[in-house]
C-alpha cells in the first residue's frame, strides 16, 4: 500500500533526453523560431536593424533583464514571484555611489552592495518561508521598502564620475572595436550554463520542478521546499545587485530612480520565455529567447522612432499573450482528450 502510494504522489522529473526533445520540440523551440521571425521582419522593415552597433547596445540594455531572469525562472517555476528586483537594482546602485562618494573603493563598494543583495533576498526569503507569507505580498513591500531606502540615501541626486576603468569594463566590446558582442556578456554565459546545468540536469533542478507542480508531494518525497525557495530569494537578490553594479558602470549614474519597471521587463520575458505563472514548467533557453524577442522588439521600435508609451505597450500585450495562449491551449487539449475518452468508452 506504501508502495503504491509513494508512486502516485511523488514527483517524477523528466530524464534528461526528455529534457532535450523538450528543449528541441517543445515551447523553447517556438519561443526560438517567434526570436527568428521577429529578427526578420525587424531586419526588413526597419533601418540600421541588422548591424554590430544594434546588437552591441541591444545586448547591452537587456543584460540586467538576462542575468535577473536567471533566479527568476527558478522561482517562478517553484510557484512564488519575486517583484523587489528593481528596487533592489537601484538600492545597490545607490550604495556604490553613496560610497564611493564617501571615499571607499569602487570594488569595496560593489562587495557591500552585493551583500546588501544577499541580506535582502534573505529578508524575502525567510519571510516567505519561514513566517508564511506569500510572496507576491512580500516583494510588493520590499519592492516599497528597497526603493524607499534608495531614495532617502541620495535623495534626488545622482551620483556620478566613476573611474573609467571600471566603465569602459562593462561596455568593452569582445574582441575589439567594430564588433557586436560587449565583453560583460561573458558574465552572463558562464552564470547561465551554470543555471542551466543547475535546473535541467541536476536534483536541485528536479526539485524545483517538483516544488511547483505539487509542494506537498515533492514534501512527501522528502523535498525541503523552504530552504530550496530560501536560496533561491538570496541569489535573487545578489543577482540583483550586481546588476546594479552594471547599471552604475554602465550610465556612469547611482540614482534612487534606477531601474524603475524593471520587474515588469524581467516578468514579462520569463512568461514570454514559456514559464508557467502557476509554477512547475518552463526552460532557461526558452527564458533567454524571451528575454531576446522583448530586446529585438522594443529595439526595433525605438529605431522605428516608436515612442516609449507604445513600446510598453506592444510589451504588455506580448505578456498578455504568452500568458492567455498556453491557457488556452491546455483547455482546448484537455477538452479534445475528455472527448476521445467519452468517444471511446461508448
Amino acid at each position: 500500500m506504501t508502495q503504491t502510494l509513494e508512486k502516485t504522489t511523488t514527483p517524477e522529473a523528466p530524464s534528461t533526453s526528455s529534457r532535450l526533445r523538450r528543449v528541441v520540440f517543445g515551447r523553447s523551440a517556438a519561443i526560438l523560431a517567434l526570436l527568428v521571425v521577429v529578427w526578420i521582419i525587424a531586419t526588413v522593415s526597419v533601418d540600421n536593424f541588422n548591424t554590430p552597433n544594434t546588437l552591441y547596445f541591444l545586448i547591452l540594455d537587456v543584460f540586467p533583464v538576462l542575468l535577473i531572469a536567471l533566479p527568476m525562472t527558478f522561482i517562478i517555476i517553484t510557484g512564488e514571484i519575486d517583484l523587489s528586483v528593481a528596487s533592489m537594482v537601484g538600492l545597490s546602485s545607490v550604495i556604490i555611489g553613496a560610497l564611493f562618494q564617501a571615499g571607499t573603493p569602487l570594488p569595496a563598494a560593489i562587495a557591500i552592495a552585493v551583500l546588501v543583495g544577499v541580506i535582502g533576498g534573505a529578508v524575502n526569503g525567510f519571510l516567505i518561508t519561514v513566517v508564511g507569507l506569500p510572496s507576491l505580498a512580500v516583494t510588493i513591500g520590499s519592492l516599497a521598502l528597497f526603493r524607499g531606502i534608495a531614495v532617502g540615501i541620495l535623495g534626488t541626486t545622482a551620483v556620478t564620475g566613476f573611474p573609467d576603468v571600471f566603465k569602459d569594463l562593462v561596455k568593452e566590446r569582445l574582441f575589439g572595436r567594430g564588433t557586436a558582442f560587449p565583453s560583460i556578456l561573458l558574465l552572463f554565459v558562464v552564470l547561465a550554463i551554470i543555471a542551466i546545468v543547475l535546473l535541467h540536469f541536476t536534483s536541485f533542478g528536479r526539485s524545483v520542478y517538483a516544488i511547483g507542480l505539487n509542494k506537498d508531494a515533492a514534501t512527501f518525497a522528502g523535498i525541503d521546499g523552504g530552504r530550496v525557495k530560501f536560496w533561491l530569494f538570496v541569489a535573487s537578490g545578489v543577482i540583483s545587485a550586481v546588476a546594479g553594479a552594471f547599471w552604475t558602470l554602465r550610465y556612469d549614474s547611482a540614482r534612487g530612480d534606477n531601474a524603475m519597471g524593471l520587474e515588469l521587463v524581467v516578468v514579462a520575458a520569463v512568461l514570454v520565455g514559456g514559464v508557467s505563472i502557476f509554477g512547475g514548467r518552463g526552460s532557461l533557453v526558452g527564458v533567454i529567447a524571451g528575454v531576446l524577442v522583448i530586446g529585438a522588439l522594443r529595439s526595433a521600435l525605438r529605431l522605428a522612432d516608436v515612442s516609449s508609451d507604445v513600446i510598453n505597450v506592444a510589451t504588455g500585450l506580448l505578456l498578455v499573450v504568452s500568458v492567455i495562449v498556453p491557457s488556452i491551449i491546455g483547455g482546448v487539449s484537455s477538452l479534445l482528450a475528455r472527448r476521445r475518452i467519452r468517444q471511446a468508452s461508448h
